[in-house]
């Protein structure tokens, strides 16, 4: 455990040192003072506006990932358990994965209108597909021998998923999720960036047209901030689900 807050630590160090460098490199209206961003972040944490937009942000990625999650997952397992649904499953999924899903926003404004669940869905379709993908993979991967020995057992198709293809598939979805993250906020901010007057990604957008670098970088560190109280809830989840992944 010190060493891996040892290298957390000094990986930040490392981080801070190099924003350090940039700022004076290029000058503090461009990059502010990583030592001045932090404060203002500080104190922009006792704004509720601030806390505000975080929420925004936080309800409608939280949301995105459980439909991203329950879609993904269970796709991934049947085209991968089921070759009669994998016949049409893959093809489509692959003929649809290259496309970039943010260039569906109008589309979804379109239909759903300018609300959450088109930035929800988005964000899901996008993240999903990520899932899906690595979860079928897995699901392919499994050796036969397992379900083998369990039909001989004489495990029905509950007994058969939930001791073979929901164990194996797990560790599947932890690095699906790991993996979809950094594109689930990147969706988040280009999502929140039009038709919206909250989110971070409104506040990031809002700050730079008005030149206003200090708060548009409190909106970037508290996107940053969202990545990380994330990423530690999936690894939180690797334990509890995956006890066995290193």
């Amino acid at each position: 455990m010190k060493s891996l807050i040892l290298r957390y630590v000094t990986g930040s160090v490392v981080l801070l040192a190099l924003w350090d460098a940039g700022s004076r490199a290029l000058g503090p209206e461009i990059l502010p003072d990583p030592l001045a961003s932090l404060v203002l972040f500080a104190v922009s944490l006792g704004d509720p506006g601030f806390l505000g937009h975080i929420g925004v942000s936080l309800v409608r990625l939280i949301g995105a990932l459980a439909v991203a999650v329950v879609t993904g997952f269970s796709l991934g397992l049947w085209f991968g358990h089921s070759k009669k649904a994998d016949w049409l499953g893959a093809p489509l999924t692959f003929i649809t994965l290259p496309l970039p899903k943010i260039v569906l926003l109008p589309v979804f404004f379109t239909v759903l209108g300018l609300g959450d669940a088109s930035r929800v869905l988005l964000i899901a379709l996008a993240t999903g597909y990520q899932i899906l993908v690595i979860v079928r993979e897995s699901a392919l991967a499994l050796d036969p021998s397992y379900e083998m020995s369990l039909r001989s057992m004489g495990a029905t198709a509950g007994e058969r998923f939930r001791h073979a293809y929901l164990p194996a598939a797990l560790p599947a979805l932890i690095t699906s999720l790991k993996v979809s993250l950094g594109t689930a906020l990147a969706v988040l901010f280009l999502a929140e960036s039009f038709a919206t007057d909250s989110g971070l990604g409104w506040l990031i957008m809002d700050a730079w047209g008005l030149a206003d670098m200090g708060r548009m970088f409190t909106g970037i560190l508290g996107m940053c901030v969202l990545g990380l109280l994330f990423y530690g809830a999936i690894g939180i989840a690797q334990k509890l689900l995956c006890p066995w992944m290193r």
